[in-house]
């Protein structure tokens, strides 16, 4: 009998790529949901952009790839790439940002390396590196979580001036006045003091690192979903965070006036992020043909 032979990845037919995008969409909502509670509704804002752009320059990949438009489009791929870009910058970054992000990871990272199941690299952490590279300014400057505005957090809070502030850059004073660095970028940046003075003497440490670790809790709840689920299985994220702990665990006890705990290390930036949604992409990339 005649064998067809399909490259690589291969799913069963149960766990096709529509379904498996979806899930992976799905498990984001927690994340997106702290976001939008700690930081506003930039990432709200940022995540219509990227979706909307990646599935335009999707279709116009797959027009000039004389490839099925409508097809590859309902797979969800694009999107949960988009998701991914929006949810790594900072919610205020201005909007040319994500759109040179998702240009870059649909149709540099994915298309022009044959598609979905075929890119070598993943194509959401191929933008972000082009971004943090390009423009590391916007990439960097995060506006400080609600807990640290006082009584200004409601000028943070409008939609209307989060609309204005990433497609106009007219902030009105008030993104410069509250962005700064993100927890992990003072601990390294912390200036001869020692952890401990850092800490106590930052009210981004000392009072809004809960934000992060909320944050990180958010997309620590969304992959454990992905594993229950058997998007994948937890080997990857598993070892990734208890080599993680492990190496820093090892440096805090050798000199814990220069390190962080290792719990900063997992709860503060993206470990949760990098470890289920990041490192695991290329388990879930699945194949299909047009029938």
């Amino acid at each position: 009998m005649a064998l067809i032979h399909l490259s690589s990845p291969h799913v069963s037919k149960a766990n096709a790529t529509n379904r498996v995008m979806r899930l992976v969409l799905l498990a984001t909502l927690p994340a997106i949901f702290a976001l939008t509670l700690f930081f506003g509704w930039g990432s709200l804002i940022q995540l219509f952009i990227a979706s909307t752009s990646a599935l335009i320059f999707e279709a116009i990949c797959l027009r000039l790839r004389k490839r099925p438009v409508m097809f590859f489009l309902r797979d969800g791929s694009a999107l949960v790439t988009a998701f991914l870009i929006a949810l790594a910058i900072p919610p205020f970054a201005p909007w040319w940002v994500v759109v040179i992000g998702t240009f870059s990871a649909i149709v540099v990272a994915k298309h022009l390396y044959g598609g979905l199941g075929n890119n070598p690299f993943n194509p959401a952490m191929v933008a972000y590196a082009l971004l943090l590279i390009s423009f590391p300014v916007e990439m960097t400057q995060w506006n400080a979580p609600f807990v640290l505005l006082g009584d200004h957090w409601h000028l943070l809070a409008s939609f209307k001036e989060s609309l204005v502030i990433i497609f106009s850059g007219i902030n009105h004073g008030l993104i410069d006045a509250y962005t700064g660095a993100t927890p992990l970028e003072v601990l390294k940046h912390r200036s001869g003091m020692t952890t401990e003075e850092v800490w106590r003497n930052n009210p981004v440490l000392s009072q809004g690192v809960f934000a992060w670790y909320g944050i990180s809790a958010a997309w620590l709840m969304g992959g454990i979903f992905l594993i229950y689920r058997k998007v994948f299985t937890w080997h990857a994220p598993f070892s990734m965070l208890v080599t993680l702990f492990i190496l820093s665990s090892l440096f805090y006890a050798g000199d814990a006036s220069n390190f962080a705990d290792p719990f900063v290390h997992l709860g503060v930036g993206a470990t949760m992020m990098c470890a289920f949604f990041h490192c695991n992409r290329s388990r879930f990339r699945c194949y299909q043909q047009p029938r």
